[in-house]
């Protein structure tokens, strides 16, 4: 059965491995996700990624980062545009969530970005979801 979302299954996948203080969790390999984990290792939540190939699409392999003492980095991961109910946002409308601590994650015509770099670029899109 084809899925209907896959970046929600790589968000609750990783919100799973989180919850279970596992130091990886494997997610299904797309250009979309590849970019959301490239936004999540630039921003610092998470420490790397492989991809595998599996003779089909491939897997990520994400890496996930801890604090010294054993803390979570991501606290809460959220998907904001969903299939059924897309969310386009503007430059001047780009979330802050935690007033700047936590990233949005935007798609964008120059590929997925951070809310950061789509203020630098001055260019908006729709917003994936929102790390805090």
């Amino acid at each position: 059965m084809a899925m209907s979302d896959p970046i929600a299954d790589m968000l609750t996948r990783i919100r799973n491995a989180v919850r279970n203080k596992a130091r990886t969790v494997t997610c299904l390999n797309s250009k979309v996700n590849r970019g959301i984990a490239d936004v999540l290792q630039a921003e610092g939540y998470v420490e790397g990624y492989d991809v595998v190939e599996d003779g089909r699409q491939g897997l990520i392999k994400l890496r996930l980062r801890y604090g010294p003492r054993g803390e979570t980095v991501i606290h809460e991961i959220r998907r904001e545009s969903r299939p059924g109910r897309r969310v386009y946002v503007g430059v001047e409308a780009l979330p802050r969530p935690i007033q700047g601590l936590g990233i949005g994650v935007v798609s964008t015509s120059r590929g997925v970005l951070s809310d950061r770099k789509c203020r630098e670029e001055r260019i908006g899109g729709e917003l994936l979801c929102t790390v805090e």
